[in-house]
């Protein structure tokens, strides 16, 4: 990585003319989201815009197994106050709203798993393409959680009870079922995934800066963030309850959790 990238380690940046390429760089970890990752995406999406170069940002992951497999669980025993639990979740939820606050497009290349707060980032996104073998998963709830941008954002995508089903039930959906929902808008064979991202990110990036900027912002003014606040709260409550401590114990230890509503 350039110097010039050097203070997002999370990510391996790559340009592309007038397209960045930011990819998730945990593939060990299935690109697993550390505490880390959050103000680091905020940083580069706030940097990007300024460059001079960059009209267009594609957002994917390293490796061919995972865009990314979520948070990393093993990390969330280590929110063992409420306003630890308050101040990351915010720091999750600013994080989101940076993708869809920044004045550059902003394409998601899913390749493998996008799962809890990966899947979350690709409702962010203006533009997700899917590799064939993509799958899309909110699967929070079998750790005593529910994804807290993806309960606000999800419904507006697929629809309450898609959303509901992920969210209540842990459903999995595949590269073209996300087509047919409306969450994906190109399906294409693995080898061929950041190619195609990057040449519609050169299609936009030929147009206008100040169309595409004025465009984006204008769909995204139906976007209400006054429940973040709420949400932010609902699911640090949940951080301090029994089922949470159980499940994310259950998954560390590879275990199935016992949860007893507590």
């Amino acid at each position: 990585m350039s110097a010039e990238f050097a203070e997002f380690g999370h990510f391996a940046v790559t340009r592309h003319e007038a397209v960045t390429v930011a990819a998730i760089s945990r593939p060990e970890k299935l690109n697993a989201l550390t505490a880390e990752f959050w103000p680091q995406l905020r940083g580069l999406l706030g940097q990007l815009p300024r460059d001079g170069q960059t009209r267009a940002v594609v957002i994917t992951g390293e490796g061919d197994r995972a865009f990314s497999a979520g948070g990393d669980i093993a990390g969330f025993g280590d929110l063992d106050t409420v306003p630890a639990r308050k101040a990351f979740l915010t720091d999750c939820l600013t994080a989101f709203a940076a993708v869809e606050e920044c004045p550059l497009p902003v394409i998601a290349a899913v390749n493998g798993l996008a799962l809890g707060g990966g899947c979350e980032l690709t409702f962010a996104c203006d533009i997700v393409l899917a590799a064939e073998s993509a799958v899309f998963g909110m699967p929070e709830a079998s750790v005593g959680l529910v994804p807290g941008f993806g309960v606000l954002r999800a419904p507006s995508v697929i629809g309450r009870q898609w959303a509901k089903l992920m969210v209540m039930a842990g459903e999995r959906i595949s590269a073209w079922q996300a087509l047919e929902l409306g969450m994906v808008q190109r399906v294409v064979r693995d080898a061929d995934l950041l190619p195609a991202a990057i040449e519609i990110g050169g299609r936009i990036a030929a147009r206008s800066p100040l169309a595409v900027e004025a465009g984006k912002r204008i769909i995204n003014r139906g976007v209400d963030r006054g429940e973040y606040g709420y949400a932010a709260e609902t699911v640090a409550g949940l951080y301090a309850t029994r089922d949470a401590d159980e499940g994310i114990r259950a998954f560390t230890e590879r275990r199935e959790a016992r949860f007893e509503g507590r």
